[in-house]
C-alpha cells in the first residue's frame, strides 16, 4: 500500500472581504492549483470551512476558517538524474550559468520531487558541488518557480563557498525586468522594508514588523496603458522579495497569481480594457518577471563576471502586444 503524504493550508477570512465562492478563493490562494482541482479537493472531502465539509459553492464570510489537505505522493529514496533540456549560457570547471525556463522547480521539495533542476543538472553532469546534500546539489540560490531567468551552479565545494559568501555579503549583482500594473509617481526609486511570512498565509510572505530587512531598486524603462516595463536591482534576498514589494506599493506583476496580479490595478476600468487584460493574461500564464543579468567574483580568476539573457517567449509577446496597442 502505498503511504500518502500531505500538504496543508489554512486560511482565515479577513473582515471587510467580500463574498466569493470557496473553489474560487481556493483557486486565487493555492499557488499552481486549478478550479477542477479544488473542485475535485472539496467534493472528496480534502476542505473544511469551520470544521465542516461544504459544497464548491460555499459563500465564505469574515471569520471563516478555511483549512485545505492536499495528498501528496512520498519522496523516492533518491534524487534521480533526468534527461531534461538545460539552457545553459556559460559553463567552466567552476560555475554553470542556467537560464531557468518558467515552472521549473529549482530542486526538490514537497509536492516536487521530479523535473527540477537539480534532476537535469545530476544527469547532465557529475560535477556539481555537495556542500549540501544530493537534493541540492550545485545549488547557490534559487528563483522561483514561475519566474524564469538565469542562476549560478557551483560545480565544486570551493565555487560554492566563494559564491555563497558573496550573496551573504549582498555583493551580488541581479537585475530582473518585469511588467507591473499602473504608473510609478517617479521614474526609478528604493523599496525597503522588512519581509517575513504573511500571518494570514503561512504560504505567501509580506511586508511585516518582525521580518528581515529587504531593498529593492526600480527603475522605469517603458509606460503603457496600464502596465509599465521595469527594471529591478535586488539588495538583498528575501523570498518572493519582488513580488511582495511590488504588491505592496500596489504595482503588483502582472500575471503573479498570489500577490494581487491577475486582478485589474486601474481605475478607468472598461469593457474594452477589461477584454484586453483577459486577452493578455492568457498569453501570460505566470508573473512577467524575469532574472535578467547576473554577475559576481568568479572563483578562480577573481574578476567580476556578468552574464545577460533574452527575455522569454511569453514575456516579449506580451510587451509586444502593449506596444502594438500603444500605437493604435
Amino acid at each position: 500500500m502505498e503511504i500518502i503524504t500531505e500538504k496543508k493550508f489554512r486560511f482565515e477570512i479577513p473582515e471587510g472581504k467580500r463574498k466569493e465562492r470557496l473553489d474560487v478563493f481556493l483557486t486565487h490562494a493555492i499557488e499552481n492549483s486549478t478550479r477542477t482541482k479544488v473542485q475535485n479537493l472539496i467534493k472528496n472531502q480534502f476542505v473544511q470551512v469551520n470544521g465542516k465539509f461544504v459544497k464548491p459553492s460555499y459563500q465564505l464570510n469574515p471569520g471563516d476558517i478555511v483549512e485545505v489537505r492536499i495528498p501528496v505522493k512520498p519522496r523516492p529514496a533518491h534524487t534521480l538524474p533526468e534527461p531534461i533540456p538545460l539552457n545553459i549560457v556559460y559553463e567552466d570547471n567552476d560555475v554553470i550559468i542556467i537560464n531557468k525556463p518558467a515552472g521549473m522547480v529549482v530542486h526538490p521539495a514537497l509536492g516536487n520531487y521530479t523535473g527540477t533542476l537539480v534532476n537535469a543538472l545530476l544527469y547532465y553532469t557529475q560535477n556539481l558541488s555537495r556542500a549540501n546534500d544530493v537534493e541540492r546539489a550545485g545549488i547557490v540560490h534559487r528563483i522561483d518557480k514561475n519566474t524564469s531567468g538565469l542562476l549560478v551552479v557551483a560545480k565544486n565545494d570551493i565555487a560554492y563557498a566563494k559564491i555563497a559568501k558573496q550573496f551573504s555579503a549582498h555583493s551580488i549583482e541581479r537585475e530582473y525586468w518585469a511588467i507591473v500594473w499602473g504608473h510609478f509617481k517617479s521614474p526609478e526609486g528604493v523599496i525597503e522594508t522588512k519581509i517575513g511570512r504573511s500571518k494570514s498565509d503561512r504560504k505567501k510572505f509580506a511586508v511585516v514588523e518582525d521580518g528581515k530587512v529587504a531593498i529593492t531598486y526600480y527603475y522605469v524603462l517603458e509606460e503603457f496603458e496600464y502596465l509599465t516595463l521595469v527594471r529591478l536591482k535586488l539588495k538583498t534576498g528575501r523570498t518572493h522579495q519582488i513580488r511582495v514589494h511590488l504588491s505592496h506599493i500596489n504595482h503588483p506583476v502582472f500575471g503573479d497569481p498570489t500577490y494581487g496580479g491577475r486582478k485589474i490595478h486601474y481605475s478607468n476600468v472598461t469593457t474594452r480594457i477589461k477584454q484586453e487584460v483577459d486577452n493578455l493574461l492568457e498569453i501570460m500564464k505566470r508573473q512577467a518577471l524575469h532574472a535578467k543579468t547576473l554577475g559576481f567574483i568568479h572563483p578562480s580568476t577573481n574578476e567580476f563576471v556578468k552574464f545577460d539573457s533574452d527575455l522569454p517567449t511569453d514575456m516579449q509577446l506580451l510587451l509586444k502586444k502593449l506596444r502594438e496597442k500603444n500605437f493604435q
